[in-house]
């Protein structure tokens, strides 16, 4: 039998909802709960009473609460990705795909009611869901950064090199380093905001993000 709280390795790429059934109607009731009453006042109990199951049904279709949060945030961040992607689609270079995806996601993010809110409300809660490397959001959103570098620099350098770094993993042409640094450095803007750096609007983002991250792609 399969695993269902084993979470794959292109976690950001299914379509939201996809896993469907019960598993689903967990991760909604996990998301309800969580926006009415935050993290640190919700318990595995709480969220089964709201999916109509029991607390042994929770853990063996998705997990502990940490687990629960963790594939809730994975659903979310699922949503986010098609909209980058779809804000993104129409420009030229990977840098210009950068530095709009890099405004629409703070944008996005600080506008969701429940990861804007507990990052808000419960930052220190958020945290270890944002920043610890064994985090599954943390590496999905690792993955799927890197993924799209790799196609960048395939498409753009013809392949050899990069196509073997795709498939390997190392090598000089291999981008994940560069994508963690992206991801640890937006994750540390939206955990805590003050900074003498102005990012209160798209266009400060996107200045922020041509000066300082453009050249990690010449890496």
């Amino acid at each position: 039998m399969t695993d269902e709280r084993r979470l794959p390795a292109g976690a950001l790429t299914g379509a939201p909802g996809a896993g469907g059934g019960l598993s689903e109607k967990i991760l909604d009731a996990a998301r309800e709960q969580f926006m009415t009453f935050g993290l640190r006042r919700s318990t595995v109990d709480d969220v089964a009473k709201r999916a109509g199951v029991s607390r042994v049904t929770v853990y063996r279709r998705v997990g502990n609460k940490d687990e629960l949060v963790q594939r809730v945030l994975l659903r979310e961040y699922r949503l986010f990705v098609a909209e980058v992607d779809a804000a993104v689609a129409g420009l030229p270079t990977m840098e210009e795909r950068m530095v709009e995806g890099f405004a629409a996601i703070l944008r996005l993010i600080r506008g969701h009611p429940l990861i804007g809110g507990l990052l808000r409300l419960e930052p220190e809660t958020m945290l270890p869901h944002l920043t610890l490397e064994s985090g599954p959001s943390f590496l999905a959103m690792r993955g799927y950064l890197a993924g799209h570098l790799r196609r960048a620099a395939r498409e753009g350098a013809g392949g050899v090199c990069e196509e073997r770094a795709d498939r390997d993993g190392e090598g000089d042409g291999d981008p994940t380093a560069v994508a963690e640094l992206m991801v640890r450095i937006t994750v540390s803007f939206l955990l805590n905001p003050v900074s003498c750096f102005a990012l209160d609007d798209d266009e400060q983002a996107r200045r922020f993000a041509r000066r300082y991250l453009a050249p990690l792609l010449h890496r």
